[in-house]
């Protein structure tokens, strides 16, 4: 005869989808919020709350899904000293997330563009 021991509880690997650490990440921003209190609540560690705040302040959690439009933040600023010339158009230049910039041309499509910022900060999908 073999014993066998019954964990209760929950199971302690838990897989959380993009939108559960979403909906925990913008209840912890709510004013007033204790995240030690929160994390008891969901039943997880209060770092890993935290460890999904960075993450989502750093964009690297995301409600968009594969092939869905993503947002950035932009500032437009007055143009250099050096004009484009007259047929190139304007440049658009973007600071990717680990410093590199990306200059292209206005006439750049959405998904050209977002084909080199994935190779250039190197997920490469």
């Amino acid at each position: 005869m073999t014993a066998v021991t019954v964990l209760s509880g929950p199971e302690r690997r838990r897989r959380w989808t993009m939108a559960e650490k979403l909906r925990i990440v913008r209840e912890s921003l709510a004013a007033g919020t204790n995240v030690a209190e929160l994390a008891r609540r969901h039943d997880i560690h209060p770092n890993l709350v935290h460890a999904w705040r960075r993450q989502a302040r750093e964009g690297l959690l995301s409600a968009a899904s594969e092939g869905e439009a993503r947002f950035s933040p932009v500032a437009v600023v007055p143009a250099a000293d050096t004009a484009p010339a007259a047929s190139e158009g304007a440049v658009i230049e973007v600071v990717l997330r680990n410093g590199r910039v990306l200059r292209l041309s206005e006439r750049a499509t959405p998904a050209h563009a977002a084909r080199l910022a994935d190779v250039l900060e190197g997920s490469g999908r």
